[in-house]
């Protein structure tokens, strides 16, 4: 199974730490942010992981990468859109389509955003994945309903089916939050190129989510612990002071 790492996000909100440097290399309880995510692959049966990123932090990412590839046993390869500023950019589905179809990536497919920071192994989610025999996303219970406002949030059957998606709901329906980790079973992952094709929106995954799970079975996989999808500077905060303090 290949894998997809999506750091292409310019992260001005956070500004101006990020403003000359990638959000995903910012050190978090003492390492970049990107190492959590390609840790856990590297205790995963995967074949080669794709990151995605800029053309604006490309050497940044080069960097990281070449010292980071002298102890790693997976194969990485970095992918740069040719993209300098947030206007530009090809937003998170216009970033896999391009790599799909560069790489001819027709099989089933990890999706990770390189921003989040998770407590489940993907070995195990694999293991999920094959069990369902179908596409499935990571949900993490944030109980609370207020807290629920801010991401995506799905509503479950009993077998754990996605049966509702929504996009930061102003009355949810569950505390079940979609994390930015998918597997896409072939046809699914496909179905990318044909949600582009027809001029959806490209920049979020929870509105491709939205579009899918309507054509195609999705499980959630339920996992509890930690998640963090750092994207505000109270989030890295948040990160570093939980990820310091467990060691």
């Amino acid at each position: 199974m290949n894998v997809i790492l999506l750091a292409g996000g310019f992260a001005k909100r956070m500004w101006p730490l990020t403003k000359n440097q990638p959000k995903h290399l910012l050190p978090v309880a003492g390492k970049p942010m990107l190492s959590y995510v390609l840790e856990k692959l590297e205790k995963s049966n995967v074949d080669t992981v794709y990151i995605s990123t800029n053309a604006k932090f490309k050497s940044h990412f080069q960097n990281f990468l070449d010292r980071y590839r002298k102890n790693s046993k997976v194969k990485i390869e970095l992918i740069i859109e040719d993209t300098l500023s947030e206007e530009e950019k090809l937003g998170s589905i216009g970033a896999l389509g391009l790599i799909i179809e560069s790489k001819a990536l027709y099989d089933d497919l990890m999706i990770i955003g390189a921003d989040n920071i998770f407590s489940f192994e993907l070995s195990d989610f694999i293991g999920y994945f094959e069990e369902k025999n179908a596409s499935v996303i990571a949900v993490y219970d944030v109980k609370n309903l207020e807290m629920a406002k801010k991401y995506g949030i799905v509503k479950v059957d009993e077998n754990n089916k996605i049966i509702e998606f929504v996009e930061k709901p102003e009355k949810p329906s569950s505390t079940l939050a979609a994390t930015a980790c998918y597997i896409l079973k072939r046809d699914d992952a496909l179905s990318i190129l044909q949600y582009l094709s027809e001029g959806k929106p490209a920049d979020r995954m929870g509105d491709f989510i939205s579009w899918l799970y309507k054509r195609s079975d999705i499980y959630a996989y339920k996992f509890s612990d930690y998640w963090f999808d750092i994207g505000s500077l109270e989030g890295l905060k948040m990160a570093d002071e939980f990820l310091s303090k467990k060691g």
